[in-house]
């Protein structure tokens, strides 16, 4: 089937619109813990979620940079809305470039999109083995039926909860390692309502269990092994396409920087007579809290225009410079405030619990400085 997903319009003024009207529901969504299901529909309203389906489907195909922007506007308007575009956003742009799942699948999840948001994710993470990144193979199992297959196993962190219309399921059949594509809606799928974060709130990581999940023959996508039939998840290293996670967090830093001026406008003390944004000391705060976000701005654009250019950076020591300066930027704008900034009267609050969650995507932090600190200790080219 022939599908037309328009270019979204990109320009500062409709992305901002966006941005606006996603944050109207952030905070309500936030005390919630519910699926931020309008702020969701008003990034699929705008052709965001649907932005990287390839040309060969009838989408825009939008690349990595374009790709930032959106998710660097959805994450200033709410951190949960931005994680869960990004995966959606993450699952259509690897599918332009590989075609890994099969007609059918993608078709099905294609087809979804024409009426509605059509959320996917990788549901990699388990209870046991914890971060797939660490090392180690899924205890989920796909075993064949006459019908096709059968999966069994529990999983962790599954962001976008019953909100899924595809679930991209990290599993082991014998000795093969790969996903399997299964539609949200299928018996046997249970959810366990684990998600009591500090953080993205309304991003509903729930664990899920699979119970005999029925799944077609082609619904498993096998993941080669490296040299010497080792398997290396490919989550263990950065690269361009991973790079929505921390374009989102810039978002929150933005919006971070956007609550902090707002606050110091508005506030006038009466030993000062004045607002707080007329004093020095609140300017130098905004200035090195702008500092911290152009830095993270500079470093995103620029490794992705490098990688377009034929260039190798090492992205995953460029993704914790981004957190660094994320977290620096939101944590400057709420030490400056005092008990202000702490108050959930205030978003600051919510930003810098938001901006925090950015250190748990892979890779983490030290093993990127590990494997950086061997390869300078070694001498050994990058």
């Amino acid at each position: 089937m022939t599908y037309a997903f328009p270019a979204p319009d990109l320009c500062d003024a409709a992305l901002a619109a966006v941005t606006a009207e996603i944050a109207k529901t952030a905070g309500e969504y936030d005390r919630t813990g519910e699926l931020p299901w309008a702020g969701i529909e008003a990034a699929h309203r705008a052709g965001l979620l649907t932005a990287t389906v390839g040309r060969q489907y009838g989408g825009p195909g939008l690349g990595p940079r374009e790709t930032a922007r959106i998710l660097i506007a959805i994450g200033e308007g709410d951190a949960s809305v931005g994680l869960i575009a990004a995966n959606s956003l993450t699952t259509h742009a690897a599918q332009a470039a590989t075609g890994s799942w099969p007609a059918a699948r993608y078709d099905d999840l294609l087809r979804r999109s024409q009426t509605g948001p059509a959320l996917v994710n990788a549901i990699r993470a388990e209870p046991e083995l914890g971060a797939p990144a660490r090392g180690g193979l899924p205890r989920t199992t796909l075993t064949p039926a006459a019908d096709g297959w059968r999966l069994n196993g529990r999983k962790a962190y599954a962001t976008g909860g019953a909100g899924l219309a595809y679930h991209v399921v990290w599993a082991v059949e014998g000795e093969r390692v790969g996903h399997v594509l299964v539609p949200g809606d299928a018996p046997g799928i249970t959810w366990i309502d684990t998600w009591d974060h500090l953080g993205l709130r309304a991003s509903n990581t729930h664990d899920v269990v699979y119970t005999d999940v029925a799944v077609p023959a082609d619904a498993f996508v096998e993941i080669p092994r490296g040299a010497g039939g080792v398997y290396r998840d490919p989550a263990a290293v950065a690269g361009p396409g991973s790079f929505g996670h921390p374009a989102l967090y810039i978002g929150v830093a933005r919006a971070a920087r956007t609550a902090f001026a707002e606050f110091a406008r508005g506030r006038v003390p009466a030993a000062l007579g004045r607002p707080i944004a007329e004093t020095e000391r609140i300017q130098v705060v905004a200035g090195e809290i702008d500092l911290q976000i152009t830095q993270a701005e500079t470093l995103l654009y620029g490794a992705l225009l490098r990688a377009e250019a034929g260039e190798k950076p090492d992205f995953s020591a460029i993704k914790v410079a981004i957190a660094r300066s994320v977290i620096a930027a939101t944590q400057t704008a709420v030490a400056a405030l005092g008990n202000p900034g702490l108050s959930r009267h205030n978003p600051l609050e919510r930003h810098l619990r938001d901006a925090l969650c950015i250190r748990v995507h892979p890779p983490q932090e030290d093993t990127v400085l590990l494997a950086a600190g061997r390869r300078v200790l070694k001498d050994t080219p990058r």
